[in-house]
């Protein structure tokens, strides 16, 4: 059962800012979004950043693995000229300062666990114990990563999580019972109205990403899908879905 709210900015700010920063969360509350979508990745002396890529060189220049720098390395890192101009010089952003802003802004949040290879118990286990901290019902976690998962629901387990695929697969009911999931999130290309019966039927959240077309989000309403997340903020605000028809 969802209970969260229906639209959510994609990386915080979608296309309009650079994603994972606080500019981006910014770029939400501009937009009158009260629920945000974020990468979470553990680094080097259990410090949780805002990272999508396992590696620098897309949104932070340079070479390496994210997980090999500190938090205080990352900070000083830029992670916005990529983007565009007035984003240059934009940092890294660690998790508890996001986290500190979207409570601060009454912004609700999708932590997905983004784990480097290797490392998914253990930063299941981190971001799962950032979370237990927080207010109850401000965060979901959310993950491809199984064992990440169950990392969380093993330290946390008052924490809701849901199960991140991108086709639904034949086992994802029983998937999602083990881990004690609430929802399941899919990619919007891959879902069938058939699927989203099942999984509605048994009595699971649906949420579908990265949804950037009104009549595609149109549609997905229309199957049953309770909540989605998009990059376009400018074109399918925080209220679509309650206004869709």
């Amino acid at each position: 059962m969802w209970t969260y709210p229906r639209v959510v900015a994609h990386r915080g700010g979608g296309i309009l800012a650079p994603e994972n920063t606080m500019a981006a969360l910014r770029c939400a509350v501009a937009y009158g979004f009260h629920a945000v979508e974020f990468d979470v990745m553990a680094v080097r002396g259990d410090g949780l950043v805002l990272m999508h890529d396992p590696v620098r060189g897309r949104t932070v220049p340079g070479e390496g693995m994210i997980a090999d720098f500190t938090l205080e390395e990352l900070s000083s890192m830029d992670a916005g000229s990529w983007h565009s101009p007035p984003f240059c010089g934009e940092p890294v952003v660690s998790f508890a300062d996001a986290a500190q802003f979207c409570l601060a802004h009454d912004v609700w949040m999708n932590a997905e666990i983004k784990p480097a290879s290797g490392v998914e118990i253990r930063t299941g286990y981190l971001v799962a114990e950032a979370c237990k901290r927080l207010p109850v019902g401000r965060v979901l976690l959310s993950s491809f990563s199984v064992d990440a998962l169950a990392a969380a629901q093993d330290v946390a387990p008052e924490v809701p999580r849901a199960w991140l695929v991108d086709a639904v697969p034949a086992d994802w009911e029983s998937t999602l019972r083990r881990l004690g999931a609430s929802a399941l999130h899919v990619n919007a290309r891959c879902l069938t109205a058939a699927q989203a019966l099942a999984v509605k039927g048994a009595g699971f959240g649906l949420f579908c990403y990265t949804v950037n077309e009104p009549d595609q989000a149109r549609a997905l309403r229309a199957i049953g899908v309770d909540a989605i997340c998009t990059d376009r903020l400018d074109l399918i605000g925080p209220y679509f879905f309650d206004q869709a028809a």
